[in-house]
């Protein structure tokens, strides 16, 4: 499967910003099968922290939307049954693993509520998803050098232009 440009940016912020030493996309679950169907988005791995980061990665420019508010909300919560699912098969030597979902817009009300009621998944979407694309742009517009990923390359060219 090709990597979308949303993974790239979630992969571009956990590389440049958190200090991932490796950045994986589209990473499935081991054995085949029907459970060989299910991925992760993006997968970071800090090594020297021991902290793994799983993220899946929604980029609907009009708004997260699976049917309906409650179909959208079972979907997110499943694809988090797979983060898990992967991070005690494959992350055990990881103490730290940080769950996230992310998503530039996401309607406020029923869905914000009930996606911050899942406890372990970390929600960078709206305004949090925006300020860490800021960051990035500043870290861009400091740095010359390819930074080894598009999004943060496109980011420089866009920081440069004259």
């Amino acid at each position: 499967m090709q990597t979308d440009i949303g993974e790239y940016i979630v992969g571009a912020y956990l590389k440049s910003i958190k200090g991932c030493d490796f950045v994986d996309y589209n990473v499935r679950i081991p054995g085949g099968g029907l459970r060989g169907l299910s991925e992760l988005d993006v997968i970071g791995l800090d090594l020297k922290n021991n902290i793994a980061y799983l993220c899946e990665v929604t980029t609907h420019i009009r708004g997260l939307y699976y049917g309906n508010n409650q179909q959208t909300v079972e979907k997110i919560k499943q694809k988090h049954g797979v983060q898990k699912e992967y991070a005690d098969m494959m992350l055990q030597n990881f103490p730290e693993k940080v769950y996230m979902f992310w998503s530039p817009y996401v309607p406020v009300g029923y869905m914000t509520e009930h996606l911050g009621e899942i406890d372990s998944l970390e929600l960078v979407i709206n305004q949090d998803y925006t300020a860490c694309v800021e960051e990035m742009k500043q870290l861009a517009s400091e740095n010359t050098n390819d930074l080894g990923n598009p999004f943060l390359r496109v980011l420089q060219i866009l920081e440069h232009l004259r």
